[in-house]
């Protein structure tokens, strides 16, 4: 026992016990640790909307991580950017959520991945200052019940928590869907191919039948085998009642004996009174007829799939007034349509014919170019006092193409809008924006050209205060027109929000102008300034009408009168304006929806319908994640503190133990030889300190 006394109060167990402490420090911090995201976007932490979406999980979901080792930078930070973010997914899942990390060293993995669809990516990398290739894999596969979704080619962490949130949404509620389905019922796949079709012998058309039917095995397989496939020669009185149902490819031809044939091609995905038309046709090229979408056609059925099964919300989306039609001259649907396709649905409202649908919170306004009428603006008005949202993209003019040789006419659009717009406190002025920071494009033979009228809008020009626009890096915009705010006539219950302003070095035009890569900025600049092309209003309204126009005047006759109208809006409305249609057209938003302003418009469409943790999650990553563009005051100390902190906090503590060595050397020279007179000068320094 004495023994062990003494080896307590040695040197020796202190060690023994500093060592045990770090032991059991560690283990703790394993199971509970602390992280904090200090980034203005919370780019490395999730939102509630993907906290609540794996919160609720009932099967188990997994997700199976594909991605190679050693990876360069700046994908070796992607990879890493995985990893952190399924943790956050994990610590916010309840039991059901998992995540597994393959080595892609093995070939029994990449086996794996390839069974899921996984195909590897090709990067760029420099060594031994030579750049290269390298093929490497960067995927993930989920997997739900018997669901299967992937998310490849992830070479950036921009996007990937909506990508991963969305996918798992989707597949929580296709397979709730398909789940409620009674045991009878299927989801049918029909293919529908004219027997007669076969003389025109188009490649591939023998073999079409069984090329469909493998991809739907293939889909069938991942959606709990509810679904069934017919081939089907329609008959001469189905082709045309089909081709009209379906929107099918309709063919007429002269036979031989001079009689009319009649045949059909196409691929319904069908479930009830709703149906898909797949992405299947038969084209022309100059090696001759072809089958066109076999390639992608498991994703594409996929995909059909998906928004069959799918709660789309719907939006209501104005007609009658030339505005911009949902589809593009080949009768497909257009890319703002397609890139909102996932939570929305378009409905077309007819208001001369037909009151708003209860069942609707949005309506979207694009491009009207004739004046609507009175009782139409009287319906939104109305619409609007009861806390619904609008979307207007107005184009201030009517361009008018007289021949191919001349040059277009403007003339201005009078919509009729602003009678409700001024009345809430903002006006659609009839002018164009240019702008000298603008869209830069080079043209041969000529250098860069400068497209005045595609004004770029850099960070500081779109709000930092609302998640349409918060982390945008930039965005471009076309054509626009001026938006004027008038906050007295807004009233106070009234809230406005300048989205997106051009830059100072821009001029307006109204009149005698001409769009085109000649045109200079004004001479004199005092007429350049920022003008608003994107606003957003918010809060009750005060309506633009005294009353209901279409209801008449009392005659006198009657001792009861009624009116339904209300001056002052009840619930807190939105209303979304931007100046220019242009935004919503092929021309700037690609069918994969990753431009800047695919994403503001998309941005724009969830906000108003409520889903304002999309808008962050889909941009995370645009701009920069550094703490300089976080504005809070203890980011700064904390930035501040890494950088420089912690090395002072070092000094300091290795200041104060030389000098407790210092003293602690000085009292043990006093207490055990005070009269040491070899070194005179020390022990009497010495022996002062001591006193």
């Amino acid at each position: 026992m004495n023994k062990f006394s003494k080896w307590l109060k040695s040197s020796a167990s202190d060690f023994v016990l500093f060592a045990l402490i770090l032991v059991l420090a560690n283990i703790a911090c394993r199971k509970a640790f602390l992280r904090f995201d200090l980034t203005s976007q919370g780019s490395y932490s999730i939102s509630e909307a993907s906290r609540s979406t794996v919160r609720t999980l009932t099967e188990p979901l997994s997700v199976k991580v594909f991605f190679s080792d050693n990876l360069p930078a700046p994908y070796n930070a992607t990879s890493q950017y995985v990893k952190d973010i399924l943790v956050e997914y994990k610590g916010a899942a309840n039991k059901n959520f998992s995540y597994q990390f393959f080595n892609m060293n093995k070939p029994e993995n990449q086996k794996i991945a390839q069974g899921y669809g996984l195909r590897q990516v090709q990067i760029q990398q420099v060594k031994n200052s030579e750049v290269g290739f390298k093929q490497v894999w960067m995927g993930l596969a989920i997997t739900y019940g018997d669901s299967i979704e992937v998310i490849d080619g992830i070479t950036s962490d921009s996007g990937f928590e909506y990508n991963l949130t969305t996918k798992i949404s989707k597949m929580i509620s296709q397979s709730d869907t398909l789940a409620g389905l009674g045991p009878d019922e299927k989801i049918t796949v029909t293919l529908y191919a004219s027997e007669e079709l076969k003389q025109f012998r188009i490649a591939g058309y023998d073999e079409i039948s069984m090329q469909v039917g493998s991809a739907f095995n293939k889909v069938n397989l991942k959606n709990l085998n509810r679904l069934t496939f017919v081939s089907k020669n329609p008959l001469d009185d189905e082709i045309q009642e089909a081709a009209d149902l379906y929107g099918l490819q309709l063919f007429k031809w002269q036979n031989k004996n001079g009689s009319e044939g009649k045949g059909a091609f196409g691929l319904v995905i069908g479930y009830g009174e709703n149906f898909r038309t797949v992405p299947l046709s038969i084209q022309r090229s100059i090696f001759g007829y072809g089958i066109a979408g076999i390639q992608n056609l498991e994703s594409t059925l996929s995909d059909s799939l998906e928004s069959l099964l799918s709660k789309s919300t719907q939006i209501g989306y104005l007609t009658e007034h030339g505005e911009a039609s949902l589809t593009d001259e080949n009768g497909e649907e257009i890319n703002f349509k397609k890139i909102i396709s996932d939570m929305y649905d378009f409905k077309e409202l007819k208001l001369t014919e037909e009151d708003i649908p209860s069942n609707l919170n949005t309506i979207v306004i694009n491009g009207a170019k004739t004046e609507i009428s009175k009782e139409e603006l009287y319906k939104l008005d109305q619409f609007i006092m009861k806390g619904g949202n609008v979307m207007i993209f107005a184009d201030p003019f009517r361009v008018d193409q007289a021949g191919y040789y001349q040059q277009p006419a403007y003339a201005p659009i009078n919509s009729g809008l602003n009678t409700l717009l001024e009345a809430y406190g903002a006006k659609l002025e009839s002018n164009y924006v240019f702008d000298e920071e603008c869209y830069v494009y080079q043209q041969q033979g000529y250098g860069n050209m400068k497209m005045y009228w595609a004004p770029m809008l850099q960070k500081k020009q779109v709000s930092q205060k609302n998640v349409i626009t918060k982390n945008l890096g930039y965005v471009i915009f076309l054509q626009p027109g001026t938006i004027t705010l008038d906050a007295e006539k807004a009233g106070k219950n009234v809230k406005a929000t300048v989205l997106a302003k051009t830059s100072p070095k821009s001029w307006v035009e109204t009149t005698n102008f001409q769009i085109s890569p000649q045109m200079q900025p004004p001479y004199d600049k005092t007429r350049e300034k920022s003008e608003n092309i994107a606003v957003l209003l918010e809060g009750k309204f005060k309506s633009a009408f005294e009353k209901n126009p279409a209801e008449e005047e009392p005659d006198g006759t009657s001792e009861l009168s009624t009116t339904t109208h209300l001056s002052q809006g009840t619930r807190a409305g939105k209303i979304f304006i931007a100046n220019t249609a242009y935004i919503t057209s092929n021309q700037l938003i690609n069918d994969s929806g990753n431009e800047p302003i695919a994403m503001f418009v998309r941005n724009a469409v969830d906000y108003m319908n409520g889903n304002n943790d999309l808008c962050t999650m889909r941009t995370k990553g645009l701009t920069l994640n550094t703490l300089s563009n976080t504005a809070t005051l203890f980011a700064v100390i904390v930035k501040y503190f890494n950088q420089f902190g912690l090395a002072v906090l070092v000094a300091i503590a290795g200041f104060i133990v030389w000098r407790c060595r210092i003293i602690r050397r000085r009292s043990i020279h006093i207490k055990y030889n005070p009269n040491d007179e070899r070194d005179s000068e020390t022990a009497k320094s010495l022996k002062k300190d001591g006193e």
